[in-house]
């Protein structure tokens, strides 16, 4: 099949002149690979500046994983398990394969597939509740991956008591953290090839994968569905609550000009793993224009590398949702990447 990704036009590039966000220059200025990677280095500390200190060796405790129920029919077969994130507590997770896959010893792809901002948490994306425009982990089932859905703390099964764990300055870094103990649970499965898995994720799991794939080199491929826009084009206090970043207002007055890190650096640090973000154009979320001001931003450092077409957007006529030409659209990128 056939399909084509939104590039970004001229006119874009002018607004991005005459409204240059806050890293804009920084990397614009970056001529070389071995630059780059100096720079890099500098977003991963501006964000654990912001997030808190990605946790260490003493974290990784072993996953003990526990299925929990196992259910399935001629198509997919749903386990329901739970694995040992780190020495606080335990992850619930949906891990799903096609059934007709079972007896097979092939290795497969695979994707971690985060939820957005809905008590069911993971029962959303395998198909258990919400929308079926979040079924995707159950799709992308159905097109051969394995999937694997945590809980993001304090939504589905995760009973994550913020103040009790001063240990995770955020829960944006305590959800980054499950979910590379998640990349752990799928890289030890006999029948996952380990080099190929990706990330998707829609609003809170849109940028939960962006944050997760900054500081987690094997998720190959990142799909980000009306996941983010520029801190300057966004409402920076909502970003402060438990669920995400206090120190947003504690540490940086909810001043998009103070923080030391934006969207655009996030994405420019993927590079060259392909990155696609899905920004819907009636979005009221997360503005378009602070999405396609942040591609045009990062894409010269995947110039850099000779992969500017690893790097691509869609923009759905729609509100905050994942519609499913969109979602095929999304799909048919990780099938580009991931499947031989």
């Amino acid at each position: 099949m056939i399909y084509r990704f939104a590039t970004v036009i001229p006119s874009v590039l002018a607004l991005v002149a005459l409204c240059p966000l806050a890293h804009a220059d920084d990397l614009s200025t970056v001529s070389t690979r071995e630059e780059w990677a100096a720079r890099r280095q500098q977003v991963i500390t501006a964000m654990e500046r912001v997030m808190g200190p990605l946790p260490g060796k003493e974290s990784q405790v072993p996953l003990d994983v526990r299925m929990i129920q196992t259910a399935g029919d001629n198509d997919i077969t749903r386990i329901r398990l739970s694995f040992q994130s780190d020495k606080a507590g335990r992850v619930n997770a949906w891990l799903l394969r096609r059934t007709e896959d079972l007896k097979s010893k092939a290795k497969r792809p695979a994707v971690l597939c985060l939820h957005q901002t809905v008590r069911s948490g993971k029962d959303e994306p395998v198909g258990l509740a919400g929308s079926p425009n979040m079924h995707y982990a159950l799709e992308l089932t159905r097109r051969g991956y394995v999937t694997l859905s945590p809980d993001y703390p304090s939504l589905g099964e995760h009973k994550w008591d913020f103040k009790a764990h001063p240990e995770y300055v955020s829960a944006t870094m305590k959800a980054i953290h499950d979910n590379r103990r998640a990349v752990d649970l799928l890289q030890s499965l006999p029948d996952v090839d380990p080099q190929r898995i990706g990330v998707i994720g829609h609003s809170l799991g849109g940028h939960s994968a962006m944050f997760t794939a900054a500081f987690e080199p094997r998720l190959k491929v990142i799909v980000s569905s009306c996941g983010f826009s520029s801190f300057h084009r966004d409402d920076v206090p909502s970003w402060t609550g438990p669920r995400y970043m206090p120190r947003i207002a504690s540490e940086f007055g909810n001043d998009a000009d103070r923080l030391p890190f934006d969207f655009s650096d996030i994405i420019a640090s993927f590079a060259p793993r392909p990155f696609l973000a899905c920004a819907a154009l009636h979005d009221r979320d997360f503005d378009v224009i602070g999405v396609r001001e942040s591609i045009a931003t990062a894409r010269p450092i995947y110039k850099l590398f000779e992969r500017s077409d690893s790097l691509q957007a869609v923009y759905p006529d729609s509100p905050h949702d994942f519609p499913p030409a969109a979602r095929q659209q999304a799909y048919e990128f990780l099938d580009s990447h991931l499947k031989p």
